[in-house]
Order: C-alpha cells, then sequence, then structure tokens
C-alpha cells in the first residue's frame, strides 16, 4: 500500500478514499444497469493494467491480449462444463494455459529478437490463430459457441462464481483494486526499475547489467496471468464464450485503449481511461438505440476521434492532466 500511495499528496489520498467509500457503496445506491456498467468500468481498469504492465511498464507493445482472455475464459468454463471442475481450482488452469502461449509467443520473438511493431503483429497472429482453432473446435461449442449452465439455485453457489449482480460487481472491483495494488508494488520494486530502464533503452538496460530477455518474460507471464483471470470472470459472468467475440482483434482494442487515454505507464490512468470510455460507450450505444441506428463503427469512430483529441491536448494521457490540476501526486508519476 505504500507504493500506491507514495507519489498521492494528502489531497490526492482523500480523493483515492472517497472513490473506494463510491465504489462500495455504489451497488445500494445505483439501479441494475448502473451497476452493469460499473462491472464493466472495473473489468477494463482491470484489463487495463494487466496490459499496462507489458506496455506502459516494459514498453512491450501488444495488439493481441485478447488470446489471453480469451484462453483463460475457455479454460476455465471447459472444465466446468465437461469435468466439474469450479472455477476456483480452475483458475490456475486457465493462467497456466494462457502463460503456456505467452511463453511460445515469448520465446518466437525473444529468440529471434521479434521487436517492436513486429512483435505487436505476432500477437495479433498468436490471437487470430486461436480464433480460427476455436472456431473449428467441435468439442467447445465451434463457431456456434460454448454456454455455461444456468440453473434456479445458482444465486447460492457463490464458490462456483455462480451469484447475483452485487457478487460479480464486488467481485469486479476486487480484481480492480488488487491490480491496482499490484502494479504500484511491482513498479516500485527492483523488477519494476528493470522494466522502466528497458522501456526507456533497452540496450542501456543491458549495458547496466539487466536481463533483458527475463524482466520482458517477467513483464509477459504477469500481464498474460493477470488477463487470463479476466477471462474466467467473463465467463462466468455472461455464461457464453463465442470465438468471434472473445478472441477478436476490436477485444485486444478495448484493453489497450483505457491505459491510452488515462495515461500510458501511470497507475490511475488505467482507472480514468476505463470510467470514461465505458460509460461513454454504453451511452452511445444506448442513444443509437434509441434513435434506431444502426452504424456498427460509430463507437470505434468516437473512440478513435476521442483517442486523437486526447493525444493532441495532452499527449501523457489525461491521469497526468489531471493530477497535475487538481494537485493530486506529489511527483511525477
Amino acid at each position: 500500500m505504500s507504493g500506491l500511495l507514495a507519489g498521492l499528496t494528502p489531497r490526492g489520498r482523500v480523493a483515492l478514499a472517497l472513490l473506494a467509500a463510491a465504489l462500495l457503496v455504489a451497488p445500494f445506491v445505483v439501479d441494475p444497469y448502473i451497476r452493469s456498467i460499473l462491472v464493466l468500468s472495473l473489468l477494463s481498469a482491470y484489463l487495463g493494467q494487466a496490459w499496462n504492465i507489458l506496455m506502459g511498464f516494459c514498453g512491450l507493445l501488444s495488439l493481441g491480449h485478447a488470446l489471453y482472455l480469451g484462453l483463460g475464459a475457455y479454460a476455465s468454463a471447459a472444465l466446468f462444463v465437461k469435468f466439474g471442475v469450479g472455477p476456483w481450482a480452475g483458475v490456475f488452469v486457465a493462467i497456466a494455459v494462457a502463460v503456456a502461449a505467452a511463453a511460445a509467443l515469448g520465446w518466437l520473438s525473444f529468440r529471434f529478437r521479434i521487436e517492436g511493431v513486429y512483435f505487436a503483429l505476432l500477437t495479433i497472429a498468436f490471437a487470430e490463430f486461436a480464433r480460427i482453432g476455436f472456431d473449428n473446435w467441435p468439442w467447445l461449442g465451434g463457431a456456434a459457441g460454448f454456454f455455461l449452465p444456468v440453473r434456479a439455485d445458482d444465486q447460492a453457489q457463490w464458490w462456483n462464481l455462480r451469484a447475483g449482480p452485487n457478487f460479480f460487481y464486488y467481485l469486479a472491483l476486487a480484481l480492480a483494486a488488487g491490480a491496482l495494488w499490484l502494479s504500484a508494488a511491482l513498479r516500485a520494486s527492483k523488477l519494476g526499475h528493470a522494466w522502466l530502464a528497458i522501456r526507456e533503452d533497452a540496450q542501456a538496460a543491458c549495458a547496466l547489467g539487466v536481463d533483458v530477455t527475463r524482466a520482458r518474460f517477467a513483464a509477459l507471464f504477469v500481464s498474460t496471468a493477470m488477463t487470463a483471470v479476466g477471462g474466467v470472470f467473463i465467463a462466468f459472468w455472461s455464461n457464453n464464450l463465442l470465438p468471434a467475440q472473445i478472441f477478436e482483434s476490436s477485444r485486444s482494442i478495448d484493453i489497450i485503449l483505457a491505459p491510452i487515454v488515462g495515461g500510458l505507464g501511470t497507475l490511475f490512468g488505467p482507472i480514468v481511461g476505463a470510467f470514461l470510455l465505458t460509460p461513454l460507450g454504453e451511452a452511445l450505444i444506448g442513444a443509437m438505440r434509441a434513435a434506431g441506428l444502426d452504424a456498427p463503427g460509430a463507437k470505434a469512430l468516437v473512440y478513435g476521434l476521442m483517442l486523437m483529441a486526447i493525444i493532441a491536448a495532452t499527449p501523457n494521457g489525461l491521469w497526468p492532466w489531471i493530477a497535475r490540476r487538481l494537485g493530486l501526486e506529489g511527483r511525477e508519476p
């Protein structure tokens, strides 16, 4: 916790405490629709923190993070439906499967020095291979999707992630808070400083004695494991998985937008970006439905325009600008 609060001014700590209090009582004062948007926002903040560790801290651009999300979701769902293994045990298998895929990707890229945009293209390729593979895997439903059974007594089985909306809300809140704490602890650690050095100049970091390959693998594995846990949440919250959705490139874009808009490499940037973009996207979809319009690309267009405006006005993202204006941080993030 000290790592999380170290850079905040007293005003910033009060603001963080007020935000935490508001989120804790939110389910009791908002309607179910707003609560569902808050769940999506918290999940987006959590996944944004996971991606931020890889790109914001270590400088590895992944555009295929939906791969690990989908693998985690399918692994836990298959274990639950096919073998009766609960999600609290299945999450470890989900992490192992996703980390194994990341290890293969990392070996190819780091072994053959695939970096920069080529590493990003490799991540997209892996995610697309997974989408095609699951599309043609009948044991897991193929393109028709894989569905988790929902029974009348599910509301009381929290140990199987079969519970009411408030349970999933607080689970999403716990994930987002845990990801924030973990990111702060990692950034303040020796490994975190190695990541930041690699992000700025990998060759200089190597010259200073940093094991660049090992540090990059560590960032990839931590980010992958966190993303797989998010996949488990999605599987048991939505109760259905479609390869065309869970592995879709647009899913990866949704993951990376929150930290980019909020402030890449910062602790609170993914949270700011998530709580801005998610409600905006849902409001846009609702307005279009109310108007009877069908424009699937409208959300992406609005996000793109917003991203350009933010980059032009605040190149480092919204959080550094907000922190300076409101005096929430005592030093640069």
